[in-house]
């Protein structure tokens, strides 16, 4: 008779046989670390197998848990995913050397021209043209933006490579 140690290594091994994914082998080849990581290991193994279709009910026959506690796992793993975002998004606009506000009311046309004197001023050369540069505010933050108005303030950063940031001030 086997002891239990094995006896769980085989049905977690019927269990990748069953969603045909081995999870280690997809954290390793997308290079989780748990160390340098906002996601937990556990979280990170829930999203591999949810981003190959893998259904909850399979990950939580998987991983030894009910079906409740992996859509939990999702969804704390995806709103720290969120979190994490805005802070790159934040530190790269704190650090950016051009950030313009355009304010409610501006007309979507007015933004290229407040963008690019403000690069001038600061010898940052824009990588987009201008009908470019309203399609990026436009689609970055379609709630902001209706046709051509502008209808909550946003912050237009342009880091020193050219590349545009946009975000919502508040």
């Amino acid at each position: 008779m086997s002891d239990s140690g094995e006896d769980k290594i085989a049905g977690e091994n019927d269990a990748i046989e069953t969603v045909g994914v081995d999870v280690a082998t997809l954290l390793a080849e997308a290079g989780f670390n748990a160390e340098k990581n906002v996601l937990t290991r556990r979280q990170a193994e829930v999203l591999a197998l949810r981003e190959r279709d893998v259904r909850q009910l399979d990950i939580a026959k998987l991983l030894g848990t009910s079906r409740a506690n992996i859509s939990n796992i999702e969804a704390s793993a995806r709103e720290n995913i969120e979190k994490a975002t805005e802070t790159v998004a934040f530190a790269e606009a704190l650090a950016a050397p051009v950030r313009v506000t355009i304010d409610p009311g501006t007309d979507l046309y007015d933004v290229p021209k407040q963008v690019y004197d403000a690069c001038d001023d600061a010898g940052v050369k824009v990588n987009y043209t201008a009908p470019e540069l309203m399609n990026v505010v436009s689609e970055a933050e379609p709630a902001a933006v209706s046709g051509r108005n502008v209808r909550r303030e946003l912050l237009v950063s342009v880091t020193a490579d050219g590349s545009v940031r946009i975000r919502r001030s508040n």
